[in-house]
């Protein structure tokens, strides 16, 4: 996480209402030149003033799209970090793509980083060919990554994902990825940074643990299965050297901070409370919270299930609190009840850094002709993150980053 500074105090004193006129005029003032992204985690009172909403990817791809557009030359992402890396990859040289408090990171992103990755890397080529074993690995990261993983995967033949499509990029790992599979040789995938989106997709996918998790949160080794520790003080990532040898998914020990805090007991509560309701979790949540749910999804998916949900039903819904509450204020027009899971404060402590103050300063600042808070890809970096985004792409049917078509955004949705 980088440190903001603190912004003028005029910004933190002023009335809320004034502080939302003020943005309103700033954005008027700064027409056509600016475009400002609001993630769905995002706080109401900031996501108000979004041009567009959704999710990380496609906001970037939509930002991109209408810099082209309109002639733009700023994007304020009211995000996270990772999310402004993404939009600087997809966007011109000459386009500022600027993040309203620096201090709003990821910490799952964080859990891992390039020296990281690197070492976690050369120990498992080491191991596999100590063992003469011809291995071939391949790293899949998650959407939620830093441009220097996503650059690295894209430099070591793998692609990006993100929780909808992560079964896809599973399923073409396994086969190879790039290349056609020699005779004898086999894959490892490591999966980087959230170990429970890897988990819970490489279970759907067939190689599903047939007894809980154990004491410390491992599948049993007959799930081929097994996490890597990059904080581990032992060699090997802190894991048995056989099953590093007999998985086929190495996870990466990380987690999103928001969705970890959903938990089993949670579950058969909601259930005694509501006997007839369909509980509908995200893929970052553990795997046994995913498999006491009805239903897992993806940010898509789980919107997509309130929009089409019968009047009369109820709903229970494991995913970040802002976004749940107005799946809930949506559904109760339609006579659908639902409710966040947990009672606990299941927000993203980083992104609601972004308010409405920093908001204002930096359009303030724009419109005094300065840049600040400027978000910036190495070109090195900006190029193999493309090359794995651009897999990921190819391997989803979808067109390359500089042949898009136009992104709808009544669907921005990863």
């Amino acid at each position: 996480m980088l440190w903001q500074p603190p912004i003028p105090d005029r910004y933190v004193t002023m009335p809320d209402d004034a502080v939302a006129a003020a943005i309103s005029q700033r954005k008027r003032d700064l027409a056509g030149d600016v475009v400002i992204l609001g993630h769905h985690y995002q706080r109401d009172d900031v996501i108000r003033h979004a041009d567009f909403t959704g999710d990380s990817f496609k906001l970037s791809q939509l930002a991109a799209e209408r810099v082209r557009t309109v002639g733009a030359k700023h994007v304020v992402f009211c995000g996270v970090h990772f999310m402004a890396e993404t939009a600087d990859v997809l966007t011109d040289d000459d386009v500022a793509v600027i993040l309203p408090d620096m201090g709003a990171g990821c910490s799952m992103a964080d859990m891992a980083d390039y020296d990281q990755t690197v070492d976690a890397w050369e120990q498992l080529s080491a191991l596999y060919e100590r063992h003469n074993r011809s291995v071939r690995i391949i790293p899949v990261c998650y959407m939620n990554s830093s441009a220097a993983i996503k650059a690295f995967v894209g430099q070591h033949g793998g692609a990006v994902c993100t929780s909808s499509n992560c079964d896809k990029v599973f399923d073409w790992a396994l086969a190879g990825g790039e290349e056609a599979l020699a005779d004898g040789e086999e894959v490892k995938v490591l999966f980087i940074p959230d170990q429970h989106l890897g988990r819970n997709t490489a279970a759907d996918a067939g190689f599903r643990p047939d007894r809980p998790l154990d004491a410390t949160g491992l599948p049993p080794a007959d799930a081929q299965m097994c996490v890597w520790d990059p904080r581990s003080h032992d060699e090997l990532g802190g894991a048995p050297e056989e099953a590093l040898l007999d998985s086929v998914f190495i996870l990466w020990n990380g987690h999103c901070s928001v969705h970890k805090l959903f938990r089993p007991e949670h579950v058969d509560d909601i259930r005694a409370q509501w006997p007839n309701v369909t509980v509908i979790a995200h893929p970052e949540c553990s795997y046994e919270v995913c498999r006491k749910a009805d239903l897992t999804g993806s940010t898509e998916g789980i919107i997509k299930a309130l929009e089409d949900a019968e009047p009369g039903s109820k709903w229970a819904i494991a995913t970040e609190v802002h976004l749940v509450q107005r799946l809930c204020d949506q559904a109760a027009k339609r006579g659908v009840t639902a409710r966040i899971l947990s009672e606990c404060q299941c927000l993203c402590t980083t992104m609601i850094r972004i308010d409405p103050p920093h908001l204002l300063w930096v359009l303030d600042e724009l419109a005094a002709g300065r840049v600040v808070n400027r978000v910036s890809v190495h070109p090195d970096a900006r190029h193999w993150s493309r090359v794995a985004l651009d897999r990921m792409l190819t391997i989803t049917g979808a067109a390359p980053l500089d042949q898009a078509a136009p992104v709808d955004a009544d669907a921005l949705v990863d």
